[in-house]
């Protein structure tokens, strides 16, 4: 068996490890932080099947220059002229097009549906407190508008062998009568699922240290050294590391760490948003989208996690409050009686998602070195996509047939 060396500790990043444990390699991780502030900790736990068509889609170009005029808004591209930026963006535009919608929904509805199968799985294994609750998810809408597009997408969803039903307001209240509701309907993703991701973190983390993995904390890598098309170490501190096979999966720290290799992974870090509030009367069970706000909540452990936004901008640790007053101002019209309060700062959490410009992650080897596997630009799904991912990047380290197709995400692609 191999020495694997994954740069990156995050959902992907542990979830790679957990599979290719299994397989018997020797596994270390290099994290730059703590394991505690990856995108994969503070997100909304969901777990999406529904999720089949990805960001580069029709109408988000326009969607989003209106956006881009409101500080409260849900999406955002900071103005800029960096070259990534502008290239990020010119082939976004090129991918925002109903072909390519049809050609990722089945690689994405198989990706999302493995995942989920691997949840169910990993749940059950010894040792993992953390459970997957399979109620679905209810996307909440208030407009006629988006009422009639997220029936058109419950029945693409259903031709793909997703369980998705349209509610109407009444239905939705039906399903949690403590619940005031001011909707028009939604569209219950039945398929999907939720879990509490801080439970699941601390579950893969302490795992994988008892199977022998291991996990070097606030160890950054700096330099990656390469000879004759293999890679040959990587060096964080004063430290070198040598392995057979590597792996990155920095999350949206993985263009950074790829340019130690003068390879170009076009990706951008897309800022979210969340916070937790208390929530003893348990009113809530079945997680929900505000499909005009774009903000998702979700029950867990006893609370209530608010998140939402997406700011596309140079990694930095600003908190943009008119963004988090966004989300808070948007639950009471949906739900009347949940008024949460615009929390202090030292409250909010914030995470990076690693955004590629077609909305498919990255997942499989690159020809410039045949000892190296990219896994990294999941976007909003990096909990969602983490089990499957992981396994797939075990396989491909093996050499082995991949459970499904992974050509849609091949890090080469145009």
């Amino acid at each position: 068996m191999s020495k694997v060396i994954i740069i990156g500790g995050g959902i992907i990043g542990l979830t790679s490890a957990y599979y290719l444990n299994k397989q018997g390699h020797q596994v270390t991780i290099l994290e730059k932080g703590e394991l505690l502030d990856n995108c994969s900790f503070g997100n909304a736990g969901m777990i999406v099947p529904s999720h089949f068509v990805p960001l580069a889609a029709p109408g988000m170009i326009q969607q989003g220059i209106r956006w881009m005029f409101n500080s409260k808004s849900p999406f955002y591209v900071k103005p800029s002229l960096n070259p990534e930026l502008l290239t990020w963006g010119l082939k976004f535009m090129r991918k925002a097009t109903r072909q390519h919608v049809a050609q990722s929904a089945q690689p994405l509805t198989d990706l999302s549906l493995l995942s989920k199968s691997l949840y169910q799985d990993l749940q059950n294994q010894p040792g993992f407190a953390f459970k997957v609750t399979n109620n679905g998810i209810l996307a909440f809408y208030k407009t006629e508008k988006v009422g009639e597009e997220e029936a058109h997408l419950a029945e693409q969803g259903r031709k793909l062998g997703l369980d998705m039903a349209v509610l109407s307001a009444a239905e939705c209240a039906a399903l949690q009568p403590d619940l005031k509701l001011d909707v028009l309907g939604a569209v219950h993703y039945r398929c999907d699922a939720h879990l509490y991701p801080n439970q699941l973190i601390a579950d893969l983390v302490t795992h994988l240290e008892a199977a022998g993995v291991k996990i070097q904390r606030n160890t950054e890598v700096t330099k990656i050294e390469a000879i004759n098309g293999s890679i040959s170490k990587v060096i964080a501190g004063n430290n070198a590391y040598n392995a057979d096979e590597y792996i990155i999966a920095g999350g949206s720290w993985s263009p950074a760490i790829a340019r130690m290799l003068n390879l170009k992974v076009s990706l951008l870090p897309g800022k979210g948003y969340s916070f937790m509030v208390e929530e003893k009367q348990n009113r809530m069970q079945i997680p929900a989208l505000l499909c005009e706000a774009r903000v998702a909540i979700t029950p867990m452990n006893g609370s209530i996690r608010y998140g939402g936004t997406m700011e596309i901008d140079k990694l930095n640790d600003r908190i943009n409050m008119n963004r988090v007053r966004g989300i808070v101002e948007s639950v009471p019209k949906y739900f009347p009686d949940l008024h949460p309060q615009l929390p202090d700062t030292k409250d909010i959490w914030f995470g990076f998602r690693p955004s590629s410009p077609d909305g498919l992650p990255y997942i499989g080897r690159v020809a410039k070195f045949k000892n190296l596997v990219i896994a990294t630009g999941h976007g909003m799904m990096g909990l969602s996509l983490g089990p499957a991912t992981g396994k797939l990047v075990s396989e491909i380290v093996a050499g082995l047939k991949t459970t499904i197709p992974v050509d849609a995400f091949a890090p080469n692609r145009s």
